[in-house]
């Protein structure tokens, strides 16, 4: 079974809680993982790039010479793609990237995410994830306490103003809340430090 420990805002360690088999002790499917890392670059990607094709470039509506007689090769435009300053033969155009995986996949991948890191023992347990003041000083010095230096994901809830605009300008940080929680930040951010609420909804949802 595996355990992780809690601790409070004041980076003391109050107790050590066991986690969910069925969500943090399972065997890290590999290729379920990429798929779903594979589908959230994917989603990310804006698809604005844009090409001209030979009918979109300015210019070549005459033909350069002739048909016949000149010796060289018969041509209608300037702006074939075989030529200098011509359109481009395949352009790409705006287009969605988009695609949905399974549900089943999806939850095999979150769940294959949140054992890997508790493998690592990178899960690290708030009793109450809040602070009084918004203080980047005092969230830092948080992190610090909980051995949390560099890459950490920190899951609430529900959006908390204090803890988003405390962690914001920490390098390496990222907070979430765990109803749009995904498997690429998770695998990417090796400390996990989250609210003992949200990993009793986490533990509910995916169990």
């Amino acid at each position: 079974m595996p355990t992780a420990k809690v601790y409070n805002m004041a980076g003391e360690e109050l107790r050590e809680i066991e986690l969910s088999q069925a969500v943090f002790g399972i065997e890290p499917n590999g290729p379920v993982l990429h798929e779903s890392v594979k589908n959230y670059l994917a989603n990310q990607r804006q698809g604005t790039q844009s090409s001209l094709t030979r009918a979109e470039v300015s210019g070549g509506g005459r033909k350069p010479w002739r048909q016949k007689g000149t010796g060289r090769a018969r041509t209608g435009s300037t702006r074939s793609p075989v030529w200098t300053h011509g359109g481009v033969a395949f352009a790409t155009k705006p287009r969605s990237y988009r695609y949905t995986l399974n549900k089943k996949v999806r939850k095999v991948a979150m769940k294959s995410a949140l054992s890997n890191v508790a493998l690592d023992g990178g899960v690290i347990v708030v009793e109450d994830l809040n602070l009084d003041n918004i203080k980047t000083k005092d969230f830092a010095k948080f992190l610090n306490a909980v051995g949390a230096t560099g890459k950490a994901l920190v899951v609430m809830p529900e959006p908390r103003d204090t803890i988003i605009k405390s962690a914001r300008n920490i390098p390496g940080v990222k907070t979430t809340i765990c109803g749009v929680l995904s498997p690429y930040d998770v695998l990417n951010h090796p400390r996990f430090i989250v609210d003992e609420a949200a990993l009793r909804k986490i533990e509910e949802v995916y169990a």
